[in-house]
């Protein structure tokens, strides 16, 4: 499918800054060590058992305060990481990132009016109308992007999901230009893969994806791992370079210092890795 079950990697990054968004009412040094046990945690497991506490959580906080931005961006980021991440059950992945989608653009249409309708607007008038998307909107922009990429993978055996892909694609690249090292480069990382789902011989063009990924993974230097993964399953793949593949995903497996921030999202790099790998001799 062509946005690969790596949207909520990313997502996990705003996660941690709207787990402090949820709770600033109450005590943001609970918030901020929340945020900062969640990425620095390199169990995926234990993240897995215990995000669906937070989710009921957080869909009570935004009942209560319906129209904070933040709050919606920290709902739609928690939901899509849990979907994304560690749902296998379609259905279920299916409504976990239907209210991800809803919250985003809840906060999108909250700051970005003339866009709400973006699913709507015509693909020359969109263009026309993120050219007036300013930095300060970027984030929420970026948010409802990432929450809609997650929301087309989770429907990607509709049709009408999957012909909203150039809309995606073109606040993606509004995204780039506003800000290309936003979420460690994580714009070129959702551009690399969906320009790498077509294969060069329909008129795919992968070597435009493989400047995305390794934009995205200069943009982190190298730190966050999950780039690298990304670059192996969707370009390496595609163009069946098995030395790169493999190169890539053994210098993801490499011993390394834990980076503050990515432990997690490179844990689950790693096992995506060892994964990919194993297959490798019977995937070429």
């Amino acid at each position: 499918m062509l946005i690969a079950r790596f949207s909520v990697v990313l997502a996990l990054v705003a996660l941690l800054g709207g787990c402090a968004s949820i709770v600033k009412s109450a005590t943001q040094n609970l918030a901020n060590n929340l945020s900062q046990a969640i990425l620095n945690q390199n169990d995926t497991a234990t993240v897995r058992d215990g995000a669906p506490s937070y989710l009921i959580m957080v869909d009570s906080f935004i009942a209560s305060s319906p129209d904070d931005v933040s709050l919606l961006r920290a709902g739609s980021a928690l939901y899509s990481a849990y979907a994304s991440a560690f749902v296998e059950d379609q259905p279920r992945r299916q409504r976990l990132a239907q209210k991800a989608h809803d919250y985003a653009q809840r906060a999108f249409c909250l700051e970005l009016e003339s866009l709400c309708a973006v699913e709507k607007i015509k693909l020359d008038r969109l263009q026309q109308e993120l050219a007036n998307v300013q930095t300060g909107q970027h984030p929420v922009m970026y948010d409802f992007a990432r929450a809609w990429a997650g929301w087309i993978e989770a429907n990607s055996d509709d049709w009408n999901a999957l012909a909203q892909v150039p809309r995606l694609q073109a606040l993606f690249a509004r995204s780039v230009l506003l800000d290309e090292g936003y979420d460690h480069g994580g714009a070129h990382l959702y551009l690399g893969v969906l320009a790498s789902q077509i294969p060069p011989a329909l008129g795919g063009k992968p070597e435009v994806a493989r400047a995305h990924f390794e934009q995205a993974i200069a943009l982190s230097a190298g730190n966050n791992r999950m780039a690298s993964v990304l670059y192996a399953e969707h370009y390496a793949r595609l163009v069946f370079d098995q030395e790169l593949h493999d190169r890539l995903l053994r210098q993801v497996l490499e011993p390394a210092e834990p980076v503050p921030g990515l432990v997690l999202i490179n844990a689950l790099a790693r096992e995506r890795a060892a994964s990919l790998l194993e297959e490798s001799p019977e995937y070429f």
